[in-house]
């Protein structure tokens, strides 16, 4: 009996959902809020899940609050206040501040921040860091509207440091994956195209970005990344998975055919957008040889689904 593409036997799913899903919800949050979704992740230093989540309060607007849980799942505990917000005084993120990754940069002892700030030029991706995620600094607008989707690498590549983001297109309107690199964080070179999303039925085919910062492995770097098909209901969201070049991470040696994760449960399809898994956040359990995905579901909440390491990259090498 053959394997579909995307699964490791014929009746198992490659990622699978956490039966405490939804992890967060608005009804955890110490303060009066819309919706939670889309979180960065990633470890603090000892040994805490810390989730940076982007939270929708009650004027639309968005800020990113943190939360932590010594094993990922349960036993979350949400700031009182956010990291970062919107600043009226701030043109670039007067409308809040959106979607975040988190990278670890040994090279820097920092987690470095990147997430869309939102003002009236459009979405753009700005930079900060932190040691602690108790404060930041703020590093600024590093890439001008319209663009979103920003994941950095956690170390040089050929003495320079690379970001994943995805422009728009002010001729046509596409949304691909493009990188830029840096020697400061701070100035960037024009953008080298990626991967864009695929022409025709194909599920990623509107348009695409890439998700949580890729994980080094002997094959590559592995990422995840959101497709988005435009059906007759509305548009839908799934995840899957790239693997690019370890020394030129702008190639794509491997992408995953089929979708690996894509909305099935009600707190996924139902919600105030509707059919969407966004994920942003990933953690490798060395231990236990798991990875851990965050996603926003429905961005109405935020729910974790877990894949052995050794069967996504078996899956990648396979048949991506």
């Amino acid at each position: 009996m053959s394997t579909p593409l995307g699964t490791t036997s014929p009746h198992g799913e490659l990622f699978r959902r956490d039966p405490a899903n939804p992890i967060l919800t608005a009804n955890d949050w110490p303060y009066q809020i819309n919706t939670v979704f889309n979180p960065g992740a990633t470890t603090s230093h000892d040994g805490e899940t810390v989730l940076l989540c982007r939270v929708e309060d009650r004027r639309g607007l968005s800020h990113l609050t943190v939360a932590r849980s010594p094993d990922g799942v349960h036993g979350w505990r949400v700031d009182p206040k956010p990291l970062l917000a919107d600043d009226p005084a701030d043109h670039t993120s007067m409308w809040g501040v959106e979607d975040c990754r988190i990278t670890f940069v040994p090279e820097l002892s920092a987690y470095v921040i990147s997430y869309t700030a939102y003002g009236p030029s459009g979405p753009c991706v700005a930079l900060a860091t932190t040691e602690d995620f108790q404060s930041v600094e703020k590093l600024g607008v590093v890439m001008p509207p319209e663009d979103k989707n920003a994941s950095l690498l956690p170390r040089r590549v050929n003495g320079e440091f690379c970001l994943y983001h995805r422009p728009v297109s002010a001729r046509d309107g596409r949304a691909d994956v493009w990188m830029s690199r840096s020697e400061d964080l701070r100035k960037w070179s024009s953008p080298e195209p990626v991967m864009a999303a695929r022409e025709g039925a194909w599920w990623d085919a509107a348009r695409m970005g890439l998700g949580p910062a890729p994980i080094e492995t002997e094959h590559g770097w592995l990422g995840v990344y959101h497709g988005v098909k435009e059906m007759a209901a509305g548009p839908l969201y799934r995840a899957g998975l790239v693997l690019f070049d370890l020394e030129n991470p702008a190639k794509v040696i491997r992408r995953s055919p089929q979708w690996v994760l894509g909305p099935a449960t009600d707190y996924e399809t139902h919600g105030d957008v509707p059919n969407v898994v966004f994920p942003t956040g990933m953690i490798h359990d060395e231990e236990t040889g798991d990875l851990r995905l965050y996603y926003g579901a429905a961005d109405s909440c935020i729910a974790m689904a877990t894949a052995s390491m050794d069967e996504v990259m078996d899956y990648l090498l396979q048949y991506g």
